[in-house]
């Protein structure tokens, strides 16, 4: 009789669901979160609770510490999905099925009783609304259901552009104002709780300060008016500084993106007399001038100017993992760059979007995380 131990190693004993039924869950869950993205979604269909964990916040926490994040969305905010976000999922490359609701909040309502809220900015994670109705702004964690409530820094309080930031340990609201405030600019750091006012941005901003400035190397980055010149406000110090950059000729419009680690990107369209013929992308390398990544091609370019009309206030751009997307008010569909590959792509309209939709699309890039504090 031949020992057990000398047994072919090619022969592997069956597993026993008495004994493997009785797995721990959170064991089942930690084997599951050490596999690969890939090999994951192909074991979603073979039970309702594998499926489920796409969703489960201690799940997702565990995948998303072992590397690239498990899942990341490009979230919709639109006037005809009243407080909900339907979600664009850029791993499997679809819509979902469901959206994100303000349920889990405490209600807000305004002087008619109905909810008033606008969703701002996003980060890291967290998003930030304003509540006209209350003075206020909102900072929440949908994945955590957590939340906390800024008051605005005075009253009455008017502002023109705001960018919002998640830090290691906390975030800062930059927020720009021209009424009531002087032109002035103030700092909220929710490590502290506190507002700072720094005064002054007019004349280094011209009446350029309706954009989101965007974050790189502990700054915001602002693109000035004609003649075009990149400006960047320091959030430690609060000084303003106009940098030397020799950016390209023939601008139309201009728009920075952050990959959030050590590049900075400009896009462009490039024409004359305020009309784009083309649209590329530049890489800020020294500081100082501009290397030139990609152009759109061009009949990819014809749509997107057709779509917002040449009114290039209404373009904006952001980065969401790998991804430069370019997106307008005005149309339902996100054009974007995966710059690791220097290839463009349209991303599809959502399903759920009524044939007669309106204007006031605006896009966030959604990449959940479980230890994201308000």
């Amino acid at each position: 009789m031949t020992p057990k131990s000398l047994q072919s190693p090619s022969r592997l004993p069956e597993m026993d669901p008495a004994i493997w039924s009785r797995l721990p869950e959170e064991l089942l869950e930690h084997v599951l979160s050490c596999l690969p993205l890939k090999t994951f979604l192909n074991l979603r269909s073979t039970c309702k609770h594998f499926k489920s964990l796409m969703f489960s916040p201690s799940f997702m926490s565990k995948h998303t510490t072992r590397g690239s994040p498990f899942s990341s969305f490009l979230l919709l905010s639109h006037p005809q999905f009243y407080q909900q976000f339907p979600l664009y999922d850029s791993i499997i490359g679809s819509w979902r099925h469901l959206a994100l609701s303000l349920s889990f909040l405490p209600p807000v309502t305004g002087s008619n009783g109905s909810p008033s809220c606008s969703l701002l900015s996003s980060s890291n994670g967290l998003f930030c609304f304003s509540l006209p109705s209350s003075n206020s702004f909102l900072v929440c964690n949908f994945l955590a259901k957590s939340s906390r409530i800024v008051e605005f820094p005075s009253y009455p309080f008017s502002f023109e552009s705001l960018a919002f930031v998640s830090m290691p340990f906390g975030y800062k609201i930059f927020v720009l104002c021209s009424k009531f405030s002087s032109n002035s600019v103030f700092v909220y750091d929710s490590k502290v709780h506190s507002w700072q006012k720094f005064d002054l941005f007019e004349p280094i901003l011209g009446d350029n300060y309706r954009q989101e400035g965007v974050f790189f190397n502990g700054s915001l980055y602002f693109t000035t008016s004609e003649p075009f010149s990149i400006v960047r406000f320091d959030l430690e110090s609060g000084r303003w500084e106009r940098l030397d950059n020799e950016l390209p000729g023939d601008l139309t419009f201009v728009r920075l993106v952050s990959d959030g680690e050590n590049k900075l990107y400009l896009i462009g369209g490039v024409g004359r007399n305020g009309i784009s013929r083309s649209m590329k992308l530049w890489e800020l390398g020294d500081g100082r001038n501009c290397i030139e990544v990609e152009s759109l091609p061009e009949m990819m370019c014809k749509k997107f100017f057709s779509v917002c009309y040449h009114n290039y206030e209404r373009v904006y751009c952001f980065w969401h993992q790998g991804m430069i997307c370019i997106c307008c008010y005005t149309w339902p569909e996100i054009l974007y760059c995966k710059v690791s590959r220097r290839t463009w792509h349209w991303l599809p309209k959502c399903p759920s979007l009524p044939e007669k939709w309106s204007c006031g699309f605006r896009w966030f890039s959604f990449v959940p995380e479980l230890y994201a504090t308000v």
